[in-house]
């Protein structure tokens, strides 16, 4: 089917050529978290939802030229656009709905604290641990197989003893994050490429709890001298906000936005951090992940669409999704069918539906806060759930015109669902950088 907005989808080139000229030697890693467990503060906490901080350093040098911007992520993460607007000596800011993850990037933007009162503040925190003498709490069934019985039991007093010097500060946050940094590497357990735990696959090697807080401890410590030595102020904040909304961006503030939303791949936020909130307590089993993290995500996979109350007449009559109603009613009809010929049954026909609904509200929250002229690059891939693909870029695109952008842009950096032969459809999907002019 035809699109709708064919007109200014084809007027963009000349607003994109001299954008494109200057992206087109950009390294097509930018969708990937790898390369940032190299760099300095980005390396605190690996969330591989992530992409690369290097890249985004490249976009905010050739936005901002002479002038002085204002960056904005409304999908902040763990803070990797606005560590990188940071280093390039320009206003950031970035909202998050993740509860937890939130929290991590919030602490990762305290790089500028004294790095020897933090190393002091979390030695004795280390010391105490090593000098309690009380038996481990009880701890759910996911943690209890992720860790040798003596990695929990070092891991249990790294808590309780941060805890027992916690008095709310800067410095306490920062080795909070410090033994959240090491859960992974010190477990028996084996994660998945996207940090899924997978308890029944052992690693060969996992380091001691006492040893990796250490470690962490001395590189945190190197990674804020060398922020204050080469950032020369902190100009990053983060809010814990939505972003079908941006309640807690002004109006008109904007001129660059460079952000990852969720891919419609059917990947669980929430559940990429379940080890991590088991661990201190926040949920106490799989089910709790609804209501406590879920229900402030975007709706981007099956898990969010479990409810029998969920009706996709009702998603569909969104009066935001018209440019691409049609088009996008036929996928999810298609898609309510195909389900019924599968195992799982899994709700991708009320998912694809809430999800284009949520980022509809997302693109006219992004309106009100852009300036005019205002650039913005989502990084995003298609997907095709059961063998039907659903073309994300384009409706993106399409949805963001109907919000008040001018145009949009897609450039391609890499194919995907080429390399494995054991997919379940040979549908060839794609990823790359959707540019909307504002």
């Amino acid at each position: 089917m035809a699109s709708k907005l064919e007109t200014p989808v084809l007027v963009q080139t000349q607003l994109f050529s001299e954008m494109e000229d200057t992206y087109k030697k950009t390294t097509d890693r930018t969708s990937t978290f790898v390369d940032n467990m190299k760099l300095p503060v980005h390396r605190w906490f690996r969330f591989s939802a992530g992409f690369s901080a290097e890249w985004v350093k490249e976009v905010v040098k050739s936005f901002k030229d002479n002038n002085q911007i204002v960056l904005f992520d409304p999908f902040a993460g763990s803070g990797t656009t606005v560590l990188a607007g940071e280093e390039c000596g320009v206003k950031s800011y970035g909202i998050e709905s993740h509860p937890f993850v939130v929290r991590v990037a919030k602490a990762k933007l305290l790089w500028y604290e004294d790095p020897l009162d933090f190393k002091n503040f979390a030695t004795r925190v280390l010391t105490h641990a090593r000098n309690l003498n009380e038996p481990s709490d009880q701890y759910n069934t996911l943690v209890d197989k992720c860790y040798s019985k003596d990695n929990l039991n070092e891991l249990d007093k790294l808590k309780k003893s941060w805890i027992h010097y916690n008095d709310g500060s800067a410095i306490s946050e920062l080795t909070w994050i410090a033994l959240v940094g090491i859960l992974r590497a010190t477990a028996a357990a084996g994660t998945a490429p996207w940090q899924y735990v997978l308890p029944r696959k052992v690693k060969k090697v996992n380091i001691r709890p006492y040893d990796a807080f250490k470690r962490q401890i001395d590189m945190m410590f190197d990674d804020m001298i060398y922020f204050q030595r080469y950032v020369k102020q902190p100009r990053g904040v983060i809010y814990e906000d939505d972003a079908r909304t941006c309640s807690k961006i002004e109006d008109d503030s904007i001129d660059l936005i460079v952000t990852s939303p969720p891919y419609t791949n059917n990947y669980d936020y929430a559940d990429a951090t379940r080890l991590e909130l088991s661990f201190f307590g926040e949920i106490k089993g799989w089910g709790d992940l609804q209501d406590k993290i879920r229900s402030h995500l975007i709706r981007s996979c099956s898990q969010h669409m479990i409810s029998k109350n969920d009706d996709l007449n009702e998603i569909l009559n969104d009066s935001n999704l018209t440019p691409i109603i049609d088009e996008l009613r036929s996928v999810c009809e298609e898609l309510g069918k195909e389900r019924l010929l599968h195992g799982g049954k899994k709700n991708y026909h009320l998912m694809i539906a809430a999800y284009f609904s949520d980022l509809a509200k997302t693109w006219i929250a992004l309106r009100r806060v852009c300036r005019d002229n205002s650039n913005i690059c989502f990084v995003i891939g298609d997907s095709a759930p059961y063998g039907v693909h659903v073309p994300v870029d384009r409706w993106l695109g399409e949805l963001a015109v109907a919000a008040g952008f001018k145009s949009y842009y897609f450039e391609k950096t890499r194919d995907r669902n080429i390399k494995w032969k054991n997919r379940k459809h040979k549908i060839p999907l794609h990823e790359g950088r959707l540019w909307i002019k504002g």
